[in-house]
């Protein structure tokens, strides 16, 4: 080896002698540190420590619970080609047949179902409808109390006229009437042409037999109100000159003698003023307020219940 080859090799030497011992300063110095450091921290104050608050778990978790795993779905039905060929039919085929659940013996088998009882306007408008005739659910009317007389006035009249009763505005039933052997009724008309007055008979039986069926037709298209032809009468023929449509009933000054059954009959209660008809309808215990048309449909309604009460169309 040469002079110069060893001259090389020492100087390596002392430059990793060198860094050694730099890293083993450098060590002793970061010890000497951290010595110091834990010799200060036992003369921090008290207040430091009592400073800084302990961390507060959050609410709804619990440190000591475990997490729930996520249960994985479960892997999606694969089915084989040969279960794919069978149909759903051929499969529930194949399903054996559940036992059926015993019974006891104080077990009732069946059990019956209530019966429904319907009281009688139910019956009654049930019938009607089963006989062929329009449907019109029931209405009820609204009953006053005992009507209010002026003084010096009695529930009782002398009846005006055969048919009339000895109560205000009302007349016998078509029984009594056939017993009593009063089969026309009359009444004071006057021509509109001739200004001649006479008296007009009518066909109880007859003309009474116009009205119903009159009322039976129209009744589900009237709407509790009188029709055009009931508030615009048609008057009867004269018998002395032979005018159309000219024989207008006279009426009476006192409300206590209106011939209301004539007026029936012939479908002239339209030519009753208001007053006329709400007297009518007060001393019937029916609702007077309203129209004209709605007062002339309860007095009709009326007339025809006094005369028949057991029709199920008059008895609204």
């Amino acid at each position: 080896m040469s002079s110069t080859q060893k001259s090389v090799i020492m100087s390596e030497d002392r430059e990793h002698n060198g860094k050694r011992n730099n890293s083993d300063n450098n060590n002793n110095q970061l010890a000497s540190k951290f010595q110091e450091l834990d010799d200060g921290e036992d003369d921090l104050p008290l207040t430091l420590s009592l400073s800084i608050r302990p961390t507060r778990p959050r609410l709804g978790l619990r440190i000591d619970e475990p997490l729930e795993e996520p249960v994985p779905p479960p892997p999606p039905l694969v089915l084989s080609p040969l279960a794919q060929s069978i149909s759903g039919q051929e499969l529930w085929s194949q399903i054996p047949p559940q036992l059926p659940m015993p019974i006891s013996p104080s077990q009732p088998l069946y059990v019956p179902s209530p019966t429904y009882v319907p009281d009688s306007s139910t019956q009654t408008s049930m019938a009607y409808r089963q006989e062929g005739g329009p449907y019109r659910p029931p209405r009820y009317r609204r009953r006053l109390l005992t009507p209010v007389l002026g003084e010096g006035k009695s529930k009782a009249i002398l009846p005006p006229f055969p048919w009339a009763m000895s109560y205000r505005a009302n007349v016998h039933s078509l029984t009594y009437l056939r017993s009593m052997q009063i089969l026309t009724i009359a009444g004071e008309v006057q021509c509109k042409r001739c200004e001649q007055q006479y008296e007009m008979e009518f066909d109880l039986q007859k003309k009474f037999l116009e009205v119903g069926s009159f009322i039976v037709d129209n009744i589900s298209t009237m709407n509790d109100r009188a029709p055009t032809i009931w508030m615009s009468p048609v008057f009867p023929k004269c018998q002395l000159c032979g005018q159309e449509n000219s024989a207008k009933p006279i009426m009476s000054v006192k409300k206590k003698a209106i011939n209301w059954l004539f007026l029936l009959l012939g479908q002239m209660l339209g030519c009753c003023t208001l007053k006329q008809l709400k007297y009518f309808c007060k001393h019937n215990s029916n609702h007077r307020t309203g129209a004209k048309d709605r007062l002339l449909y309860q007095t009709y309604m009326e007339l025809c219940r006094q005369l028949r009460p057991d029709e199920v169309p008059f008895d609204r």
